[in-house]
């Protein structure tokens, strides 16, 4: 008090105008905590529509300044028979009939009404668990339906982000693992900002029977489940379901959100984009923004969007970087970039030439049949199969052939492929998964089909025929063209 006393009149108002101010800001911080999540009673919606679902890796139409509705979602259980991998197929469960399931994308404040029938041809009761919602089991409950069926229910969109589904039906792991999970995108109020492009990718491990690559139908194998012991590791279902064909696209100078979701049911995905760095990663779905990432954890039950900007062209691989998933059990996409080159970004390679430790360096090329001088139509397929090699086979096969030990087989002297030519064609135009034996030593890794042309197949399988002491066939297109 009697500090107090010493105090001028003026220094005592700012005492308590600081005390005033103090208590202001607290009050109005905890009051916009208390509101930071909207009273559902407030949210009002206007109309009724249908939502659009789309097919992996298809995304809907983003919501953009849309009102929020009533939002009416029709989804179907369908257990069917798909291809795992080349002559390997699955019975796989699903929504929609696609691993994931069908993309769902609403905004804040929508009010859903949620149908899920189950096919009359299903063996089983399912149901759905959408991690989007704010209720008993996330809908699971009340969408518990049997085959021949349907259930209705209805939940609010509460919370903007990126969101998964799953089936929530006993054996639970068990119906996750056959395939039952997708994403549900709930949009803030106004939309996300748009951007060039927008693909859905969705990892998940399957546990079958028969080892990786084991062809015919493959039963569910629930011990391997148990003990996380998966024989593939795949995005949107199955093994190349994003190379070939099926490589999801981009022009240089586009940017590219993936909304990228881990139905597991086991295993964390370390998701990686080989020659990308993530401008922008929504860290699991959520308000947080992460910049300048080059490989983001997606955990099993969840999901991430990221973004880039494609700067020059070329096919950018998109893997779960717990490495062996992505080269031995098929957690492997494409990215192709067309357009422009910018040397300025990336230049590509300027020179190939010997290293020898302790010497002066050589400048001549080490491939055989080039150092021959050869002229004429042979020479030309051999520069142009050169240049495929480069660009499509290096990486895993090196400059030499020599390969990678215990990863990818050695292409120089290879007994694999001087023994059957026909059989080399097949590898390059479908691509290869399992093991096979080269020069007495077993490989078992996934190279995907190179989507190149047949006179491209046969230019580079020529050049690597005629190199690295192997047996100098000559292949035509023609023998190409004959593999189907």
């Amino acid at each position: 008090m009697k500090n107090l006393n010493r105090i001028s009149p003026r220094g005592f108002s700012l005492i308590l105008f600081a005390i005033a101010l103090s208590f202001g800001l607290f009050t109005s911080c905890k009051k916009a905590e208390a509101t930071s999540k909207k009273d559902p009673e407030t949210m009002k919606i206007y109309g009724e529509m249908e939502a659009e679902l789309t097919a992996p890796p298809l995304v809907p139409r983003s919501v953009g300044n849309r009102a929020a509705t009533k939002l009416v979602i029709n989804m179907e259980v369908v257990e069917k028979e798909m291809e795992m991998t080349d002559g390997v197929s699955y019975v796989y469960w699903t929504f929609d009939g696609t691993v994931p399931g069908s993309f769902i994308r609403t905004r804040v404040g929508d009010e859903i009404e949620f149908h899920l029938k189950n096919h009359p041809d299903s063996k089983l009761p399912h149901n759905i668990d959408l991690h989007a919602v704010t209720g008993p089991g996330g809908g699971a409950e009340s969408s518990f339906v049997a085959p021949g069926r349907e259930a209705i229910f209805n939940f609010k969109t509460m919370n903007p982000g990126l969101y998964v589904y799953h089936c929530a039906t006993a054996p639970v792991g068990m119906h996750i693992a056959n395939g039952m999970y997708g994403l549900i995108l709930v949009e803030p109020e106004g939309g996300l900002p748009p951007v060039d492009k927008e693909y859905y990718i969705m990892q998940g491990d399957f546990y079958t029977k028969g080892k990786n690559g084991e062809r015919g139908l493959q039963p569910f194998d629930m011990q391997k489940a148990v003990d996380e012991n998966a024989d593939y590791v795949v995005f949107n279902g199955k093994v190349g379901a994003l190379t070939g064909d099926n490589a999801i696209t981009a022009e240089v100078g586009e940017t590219v959100r993936l909304y990228v979701g881990n139905g597991g049911p086991n295993l964390v995905s370390s998701f990686h984009v080989i020659g990308e760095i993530f401008d922008k990663v929504f860290v699991e779905g959520g308000d947080m923004v992460n910049k300048n990432v080059q490989t983001t954890l997606v955990p099993a039950g969840g999901a991430a969007i990221v973004e880039f900007k494609v700067e020059v062209p070329g096919e950018f691989i998109l893997v779960d970087h717990s490495i062996f998933r992505a080269f031995n059990k098929g957690a492997l996409g494409v990215l192709k970039v067309e357009g422009r080159e910018n040397t300025r970004v990336f230049s590509g390679q300027v020179e190939e030439k010997a290293y020898q430790p302790n010497a002066v360096a050589s400048n001549e090329i080490n491939d055989e049949v080039i150092e021959a001088h050869l002229d004429g139509a042979l020479g030309e397929q051999m520069e142009r199969g050169k240049s495929i090699y480069a660009q499509n086979c290096l990486a895993c096969h090196q400059a030499t052939g020599a390969g990678i030990p215990n990863a990818f087989p050695p292409l120089a002297s290879s007994d694999y492929l001087n023994a059957d030519v026909h059989r080399a064609i097949e590898v390059v135009k479908r691509g290869l998964n399992g093991e096979i034996e080269v020069n007495g030593n077993v490989y078992n890794s996934v190279m995907p089909k190179i989507n190149i042309s047949d006179e491209e197949v046969a230019d580079v399988l020529t050049y690597i025929y005629n190199n690295w002491g192997n047996n100098k066939t000559l292949v035509t297109t023609e023998m190409v063209g004959k593999v189907k």
